[in-house]
């Protein structure tokens, strides 16, 4: 068994790669330490012209590329020479012409690259499947008791650092943590090419067998939902704008975990909206939001729904920010993030007098860059399901009381039903004229969210009377019907589906409220 030395000496490096960022200064600075090179295809022909001293991967093997490149590597010289126990392989490397190499310069064929283009043909993609590559970060991952294996041009720097420092050793340390990161490397490209090939399948179930997640960790946080837990932000590298993940912040202190989750959920339920609109979210619940002529106008309208618990929020807008919101916003309360697609110049210079304010851009965002699968975590397992991004049109929704909503209204139920949406069950919405005068949210009854939801408008000096009522899902009874009524709800959006719709159509009758069911709800969990 071979023994893991504390420092590996490097003469020879193998470098084969697709991502070409730093190649040439990287085996510059190899061939500069007087490392002999060996390289493969395009990647030496980038090293000769550069006037890098460098042996083409057939004169080293003695054997040619074949197959338009397919099998270039796949050969005892290469693999021997990578898989070499030091101290105990060298009569069988000298027997058959083996030399070792100590440092393998590998990165993968681009797959998830390749199979992100509009119209790439399966053929295109399995001709983007590496073989050759994983073999030989593997080899060198498993050997890296002796061998290094670099797959991420940001360690050049480190590695060149660690030999110009160790007249050309590597430490174990670093040979570690480059031989996990391979490792982290491979599978992650193997689970791409597995989902790829499950949504190739004839008649393939909705989920695959296997469902596999690539994620890289973007920071580690202070904490996690509380001081006592360890918590880290793992990104999604193909995230698409317009999301959490691929935000960018201009300023503020570092993002914590409640940050991020309430971010995400101010931004997902904004996203929803194709006007100018504001969603203000305190633990991941809207607490207000409002469409209006301009951002400016929608804060205004959706911080006075409950001006108490927007403080210390999180706003979201679906626009760009000018300086004159940024202003309004910072001078009536204290606000945890910004978040909005971009941000003028005079909007960012005005948030640079308040330090801790955390300001994201994100890009375009709408309702095309949602997120098509959700994953949650139980404990010893994920649920996985489609994201809840249906929606409904006015041409969906079935009139079920003697009364019919108006033009006012029923613009006003659809655009409680889209805030309904984001709020956690069992939820209640009241909206009026585009703007939320109270919300209900995550109680054990519906009846109990009703109320809840009044309470806030009338906290606000908000007026319910006049106004519509959202609620995600069925009423099981005629209560929540009934102190809304009381209330002064003209009109009422719900699922329907109950096995007592009957009574609860009847309720809204007696009171003169015109009801539409959507034949979906919104369950948030």
């Amino acid at each position: 068994m071979s023994e893991f030395t504390e420092s590996a000496a490097v003469g020879r490096a193998l470098i084969s790669v697709s991502d070409k960022t730093g190649l040439v200064e990287f085996a510059r600075g190899l061939s500069e330490a007087g490392i002999a090179l060996v390289s493969t295809g395009g990647t030496y022909r980038q090293l000769a012209e550069a006037g890098i001293e460098v042996t083409e991967i057939s004169a080293h093997t003695g054997f040619p590329e074949i197959m338009d490149g397919r099998v270039k590597t796949l050969h005892p010289k290469v693999h021997g020479g990578i898989l070499a126990r030091r101290g105990e392989d060298e009569a069988v490397m000298q027997e058959h012409g083996i030399e070792p190499i100590d440092l393998v310069v590998v990165n993968l064929y681009p797959f998830r690259e390749t199979i992100r283009k509009p119209g790439c043909t399966p053929g295109e993609a399995i001709e983007n499947i590496d073989i050759g590559g994983p073999a030989m970060i593997r080899a060198a991952a498993k050997n890296h008791a002796h061998v290094g294996v670099v797959t991420a041009p940001e360690d050049y720097d480190s590695v060149l650092a660690e030999l110009r420092d160790s007249a050309n050793r590597l430490s174990i340390g670093l040979r570690r943590r480059l031989a996990r990161r391979a490792f982290a490397h491979t599978s992650a490209y193997d689970a791409a090419i597995a989902n790829y090939l499950a949504t190739q399948i004839e008649e393939a179930p909705a989920f695959p067998p296997e469902f596999f997640l690539h994620s890289v960790k973007a920071q580690d946080l202070r904490y996690g939902e509380n001081p006592h837990q360890r918590a880290a932000f793992y990104r999604d590298p193909d995230a698409p704008s317009g999301c959490i993940a691929s935000a960018v912040q201009h300023q503020g202190k570092e993002l914590s975990f409640n940050n991020i989750n309430d971010t995400d959920a101010a931004l997902e339920c904004v996203k929803s909206f194709s006007e100018p609109a504001c969603v203000i979210v305190k633990h991941a619940n809207p607490c207000g939001v409002a469409r209006a002529d301009n951002p400016r106008m929608a804060y205004d309208l959706a911080h006075r729904t409950d001006p108490t618990s927007a403080f210390g929020g999180i706003i979201a807008f679906n626009r760009a920010v000018d300086g004159e919101t940024v202003s309004e916003i910072i001078e009536r309360q204290f606000v945890e993030v910004i978040v909005a697609p971009e941000y003028s110049a005079d909007a960012l210079r005005i948030a640079a007098d308040r330090k801790n304010l955390r300001l994201l851009s994100t890009g375009s965002a709408d309702a095309s860059t949602v997120v098509a699968t959700d994953v949650r975590t139980v404990t010893g397992g994920l649920l996985v399901q489609d994201a809840d991004i249906r929606q409904v049109t006015r041409d969906e929704l079935r009139v079920v009381t003697e009364r019919e909503p108006d033009e006012a209204e029923l613009e006003d139920l659809l655009f409680a039903w889209k805030v309904a949406h984001f709020v956690k069950s069992n939820a209640i919405v009241y909206a009026r004229e585009l703007c939320t005068v109270g919300i209900g949210a995550g109680q054990m009854s519906r009846v109990d969210s009703a109320r809840i939801a009044i309470i806030k408008a009338q906290t606000a000096k908000l007026e319910v009377r006049g106004s519509v009522m959202a609620s995600d899902a069925f009423f099981p009874f005629r209560d929540a019907i009934d102190a809304a009524a009381e209330a002064g709800v003209r009109a009422i959006i719900q699922p329907g589906g109950s096995m007592r719709d009957d009574e609860v159509i009847a309720a809204a009758n007696e009171a003169g409220i015109a009801m539409v069911f959507t034949g979906i709800r919104h369950f948030r969990h």
